[in-house]
This record gives structure tokens, sequence and C-alpha cells, in this order.
């Protein structure tokens, strides 16, 4: 598949911990690695206690035993190679669609970051061809089913280790094609496992970290986002602003809250709309929850997203395998390959995600509501009754949350035994991951049906004109659509706004005013 890098920015690799932005970069923005020399040096070292284990009698789980269930058959020397090969032919077994290539970027660069800790015992020459396959640009096929979350990402990251290896299949311009030839291409020689090292290429949470930092950094946005489209929701609507002020949330000292509360009085600071409904004989007591209480839902999420990222800070210094070399030279088994507290936090990344779109998605319903939207015509049509206006682009948000509710349902507390019952409790890390990433294209969706409707709010307000920064996204969104007028084929508009949204065409007015 033809790759696009954005700069030449080089990452460095070694032993030492991986920044979330650095995997943003590599696998997003395809920035090349550069791998660390003293690292690979020191995988010399390391790999000496391997090559003599190897040639041992002495039973070690990986180098001269079989795997999982297999655990207690002894290997001869002379098959140990064959045990290498034979495991990653047989682990990759996955079924199902490719999954994105900046997922299988990530999950390359993870564990490429955890082969250079100089914990796993492969042989520097692995490492650096896990790099040159991660700078070429080719994408091994990994399909979405086969990871349940411990012992590793087993199922995804065979399907990178067979590319490795010269088997299995690249995305191309066209669909899958064999990897073989794209090697060639690249001038890549396929290499042949050396003990050890066909476990230590799939014994990881490479997978289900990966998705997690990149969903973290899509949140971040997704969540400034909504704290504009709900201040836009708020003006629209003739909510006050007076509820978000700086010592009503101090009450209640939570540091997201804190944030949003901030973003959206500086959203609203300087509307006219806002200040035409200030005086004492405003009828209106307070506004309705989904206006007057989304700070505290907004900062939730934030919160909530502030400890997914700590766990995906402690997880990227980490070294993920089974068994490990230490540091005096021990091979050592261990359970750190379990994927539970990454499969909790991308679980409970989703039910924020749900939470922060159902708020939307009420809000939207409301500037619809002739009952309700204080003036506004009836869903927000230029003719009600010949057009029906925004009529079902609120459903499309309403089936969009239904969607998430089902995908906030925990995937890690969903445990199958496997491998003859030796791995009887798993993660489905992976699993929360792939339902994560569906979550946030969701929110996304709805977040853009807000922003569509509130900004049609607001034209409907006029002459009064909005705050400063509300104008200015509202007239950002009018760069792709029209204002109001009779009804047009809606989806196309949606889709627009969706492609502004990721542009980075509006990122100067997220976080606006506050840092987040």
């Amino acid at each position: 598949m033809p790759m696009t890098r954005i700069g030449t920015e080089r990452v460095p690799v070694g032993a030492g911990p991986l920044t979330r932005a650095a995997v943003v970069a590599v696998a997003r923005h395809h920035a090349w690695v550069d791998v660390d020399a003293a690292a690979l040096a020191a995988l010399a070292r390391t790999r000496r206690e391997i090559d003599d284990l190897a040639h041992s009698d002495r039973p070690v789980y990986g180098v001269s035993t079989g795997f999982g269930a297999l655990a207690l058959r002894h290997i001869p020397p002379d098959r140990r190679i064959d045990l290498q090969r034979s495991l990653i032919r047989s682990h990759a077994a996955g079924a199902g669609a490719a999954v994105e290539p900046e997922v299988v970027r990530a999950m390359m660069l993870l564990r490429l970051r955890t082969l250079l800790s100089g914990h796993t015992g492969v042989r520097p020459e692995t490492a650096r061809a896990l790099a040159a396959l991660l700078d070429s640009g080719l994408i091994p096929v990994v399909p979405e089913y086969g990871s349940l979350g411990c012992s590793g990402d087993l199922a995804p990251l065979a399907a990178v280790a067979l590319a490795l290896m010269g088997e299995g299949s690249v995305l191309g311009p066209h669909g899958p094609r064999p990897i073989a030839p794209a090697l060639a291409e690249h001038g890549l020689t396929p290499i042949t496992l050396a003990e050890k090292e066909g476990l230590a290429l799939t014994n990881g949470t490479d997978g289900m970290l990966g998705m997690l930092v990149l969903a973290a950094a899509d949140l971040r946005r997704l969540l400034d986002l909504a704290d504009l489209t709900a201040a836009m929701s708020v003006e629209a609507l003739l909510g006050t602003d007076r509820v978000f002020a700086a010592d009503l949330q101090r009450l209640r000292p939570h540091p997201g809250q804190a944030v949003s509360a901030a973003h959206m009085r500086a959203a609203l600071a300087g509307s006219e709309i806002v200040a035409s409904h200030r005086s004492e004989d405003c009828p209106r007591v307070q506004d309705a929850y989904s206006l007057r209480c989304a700070p505290q839902v907004h900062g939730a999420a934030r919160d909530t997203l502030t400890h997914a990222e700590t766990v995906a800070d402690r997880e990227l210094a980490s070294a993920i395998d089974n068994p490990v070399v230490l540091a005096d030279g021990r091979v050592e088994s261990n359970g750190n390959f379990h994927g539970a507290p990454v499969g909790y936090v991308l679980d409970f990344l989703a039910i924020a995600a749900a939470d922060v779109a159902g708020i939307a998605e009420r809000r939207t319903d409301r500037m619809l509501d002739v009952h309700r939207s204080h003036g506004l015509p009836a869903f927000l049509a230029a003719d009600p009754g010949v057009d029906s206006g925004y009529m079902i682009a609120q459903y499309t948000q309403a089936g969009v949350v239904s969607d998430l509710k089902r995908c906030a349902v925990p995937a890690s507390v969903d445990s199958i035994p496997s491998s003859a019952m030796q791995e009887d409790h798993v993660s489905m890390g992976w699993t929360a991951g792939r339902k994560l990433r569906r979550a946030i294209d969701g929110l996304t969706t709805v977040l853009v049906i807000e922003l569509l409707t509130a900004a049609r709010a607001l034209d409907f307000r006029a002459p009064l004109r909005p705050a400063p920064v509300t104008a200015e996204l509202r007239d950002l969104v009018r760069t792709r659509v029209p204002g109001p007028g009779p009804d047009r084929h809606l989806a196309p508009d949606i889709a627009a706004v969706t492609e502004l949204v990721g542009s980075g065409a509006m990122d100067h007015l997220l976080g606006q005013g506050v840092s987040a």
C-alpha cells in the first residue's frame, strides 16, 4: 500500500521507554526509526545466554520445550530451529478483515522496542530486520481476530513475524500481495529465526497497547471538540454561561471538570446571544442537564483518559516477553504478558466515549425540538413541513449512540480459557481495543452532527452575534457546508465536516483558553 511520510522525522528506539508521541509519529505519520547502536550491542551479550541454553539439556520454556500446554514436551537440539518456524506458522491463525495499517505499524514499533530492551534474548540481526521492515513501509496483513490478549497478541504478532520469514502477505494498492517479492523489491531478505526468537516476536501486548496510544491521541482532540460543540449548543439554546464559573467548579475539584469548564467559558466569552438573556427577569431558572452538566461529563472522561495515558506510559517502559533474560543472566518465566492493565482502560475509555456521545446527542435533539429550543424553527428547517431540516441527522446520532452503548460493554471481563486450560484466564484486551476504535469513530460522527446542528442554530439567532470563538468555528463549517436553506443531501455534509475535523483546520480553537 502506498505510504505517505509527513516530514523526515526520525524516532530513536532503544532500551529506554518510548513516548506516546513517538508511537503516533511512527504509526500514523510514518516517521523513520533510528535503532540505538548501544542497544544492539547489548543484544549480542544477552543472546549468548540463550545460545548456551539452546545447546544444553536443561528444559527452558520456548527454547527447548513446546509452547502453552505443550510446555512439558522436550525438543531435541536439532529440531529447535524448526520449533520457532512452526510456532510462527501455527500461531499466524488469524481470521477476518485486515486491521488498519496504523495499528500494524504501532504494533511493529512496540515489539521492536521490547526486543531492544535486552530482555528477550533475540539476535541483533532480528531486531534490525524488524526495523527495516517498519522503515520499508510494507504493511503485513494482520487479520482482525486471533488475539485473546494473553500470552501476547499472539496471532496478530505472528502475522508480522511471518512477514519477517518471507511468508504471508502485505497490503498493496489493489489488495493483499505475497510478501516475498515485496521484500525483494525493497532490498530485504527473509530471516531464519533462531532459538527463542519466534516466542520473542509474538509474546507481547503490543497490538492492544498500540491501539490504546492511538485512541488516547484521538480522544484528547475529541474531548476538546466536545467542549466547543457543547458551548455552541448552550449558546444556540439561549443557555447561561454562569454555571461554568471557576468558583463553582472549584467546589468539586476534579481536574478534568475544571479544564472543560474553562474551555466552555473561553468559547462563550463575548457572545451577544448569551448576553441577550442575562437579565434578572429571565424566566428560566436553570438549564437542562445536557447543557449545565457538560463540564462534569466531559471532565470525567478527561480524568479517565488521563488514567489511561498513565497506564500507557507504564506499558511503554515495559519489556513484555516470556521467558525473559534478566540482568544477571537468569532466564525466568513470568506473567507480565497478561493484558489486564491495558484491557481495563481500553474498556473504560469506551464507556467514556459512549457517555460523551450520549450527552451530545441530547443537546442536538433539544435544538431540533420546537418545544424546547426557545424559538428555533422545528428541526432547524428553512420551511418546516416542506423541509425536514436536521430531523434524520439526529436519527443517525441516535443509531450511533446506541451502537456506542454496545461498545461500552466491557470485553475484559469475558475470559475464555484456551490451550487445554494452561492459559485459563485471558484479558481480551485486543477485543477491547478493536471496539474502542469503533467507539472513537462513532463519537466523531456524533460530535460532527452536533457541530452542524449548532452552527445552523446560531445562524438562526441572527442578527445577534455568537462569541468570537464559536463564530469562527461556525464560519469554518460554512467553508464546507452552506447555511440554512431548502433541504439538501445531508450525508455529504456530514462527511465534509468529518473531514474538516480530521484536517486540523480547527485545531487552533481546541483547548482555547486553557491547557488540557
